[in-house]
């Protein structure tokens, strides 16, 4: 998958070539294991190395370790959300949404990990509804396609399963017990999905 051509702020920039785009997917993916891992503290050498480059390449790309983290959210939310429609297109309905649920739980135990560095970069409340807006749109585009084929019960809002897994974010974090997320995308699956 390709790069949204923004830089860590926003901003437009030139398209990278094959070959830095592969390194930053790889940074970026290196990123985001480590901080849902270890949190904002994470070692960039680290991240360098489980990425397969320089600590140097790593800076050219993020000057800062901020930048980085801002890039990784980014691309976690871009991620998912992309994840929707190919997930609706090759799995069934209900195993696509569990594994988007799952994706899901994944990404806010990164996003926890760098919640203190996000607050002091993204600070725009109209970007942060945006994201809620994109993810709930992913959500209701796998309800959808579960409700074509009367998988999953039609009152069911995209918000409300969005909010649920939020919850269930938190759960997981605070008591750290092992298999909890499961149980609980069980839990919630049953109120979503049809008789």
């Amino acid at each position: 998958m390709t790069g949204n051509n923004l830089d860590g702020a926003g901003r437009r920039h030139r398209p990278l070539r094959a070959d830095a785009q592969r390194n930053e997917d790889r940074l970026l993916k290196a990123a985001a294991e480590a901080f849902a891992r270890e949190g904002a503290d994470a070692s960039v050498k680290d991240i360098a190395r489980a990425a397969g480059v320089g600590v140097g390449t790593l800076y050219r790309r993020f000057p800062s370790k901020e930048m980085l983290i801002e890039a990784t959210y980014r691309q976690e939310v871009r991620l998912l959300c992309d994840a929707a429609p190919e997930l609706a297109a090759s799995l069934p309905p209900a195993e696509a949404l569990r594994t988007w649920m799952e994706r899901f739980i994944d990404f806010m135990a990164a996003k926890q990990g760098m919640a203190d560095a996000l607050r002091v970069v993204l600070t725009d409340e109209t970007e942060r509804l945006q994201t809620r807006a994109d993810l709930a749109e992913a959500v209701r585009h796998l309800l959808a396609a579960g409700q074509s084929q009367g998988v999953t019960r039609p009152q069911v809002a995209a918000q409300d399963v969005l909010m649920a897994l939020g919850g269930i974010s938190v759960m997981t974090d605070t008591e750290r017990q092992p298999g909890l997320a499961t149980a609980l995308i069980d839990l919630l699956l049953h109120g979503v999905l049809a008789d």
